[in-house]
């Protein structure tokens, strides 16, 4: 069984908390998170709801106001109420606008000698053999040009003409 955390607010804990929850504007999870504290507060000022009434009367999760106690327990009142700052940075983007500008003048291109027109396959070759990056699947090239609702087997790649209102 996972272990229980027992919240014990300081008086200037608790009235930095309810001054807080008072106060008119602050973001909704920042709110119920010190709302969940001062439920849960077990000192000789505190109400010492379970962790079940305070979810309930919050409307989140018992896990949630558990994971709430842990990192106030462990980690201090700012951490209980901040976000958790990520521990993995974000992925770099591998194929960026210049990219794609660049792939989709390939597509728009005559297709190589020995081929009616371009394929996802040929285009993903063809990039890496220009360097436009070290290695490109085929299916990141038929995103590429499906998401810029490009086509390589109509008779004309560029953007369709608008077509007229018919007459009746």
């Amino acid at each position: 069984m996972s272990p229980r955390y027992r919240v014990m607010l300081t008086e200037q804990e608790r009235n930095a908390l309810e001054t807080f929850t008072r106060r008119g504007k602050t973001h909704a999870r920042r709110f119920i998170h010190a709302r969940a504290l001062l439920l849960c507060d077990a000192g000789s000022h505190g109400p010492a709801w379970t962790v079940a009434d305070v979810a309930e009367a919050l409307g989140v999760t018992n896990r949630t106001i558990e994971h709430l106690k842990k990192r106030f327990v462990e980690d201090g009142l700012e951490a209980a109420l901040e976000r958790k700052p990520r521990e993995k940075p974000p992925r770099e983007v591998i194929f960026g606008g210049a990219f794609e500008a660049r792939l989709i003048a390939l597509a728009c291109s005559d297709a190589p000698e020995g081929y009616l027109r371009w394929t996802v396959r040929l285009l993903a070759d063809k990039a890496v053999e220009l360097n436009l990056a070290p290695s490109v699947s085929h299916m990141t090239v038929q995103r590429v040009l499906k998401k810029t609702n490009l086509s390589l087997t109509s008779a004309s790649t560029g953007k369709s003409r608008r077509k007229g209102a018919q007459r009746l």
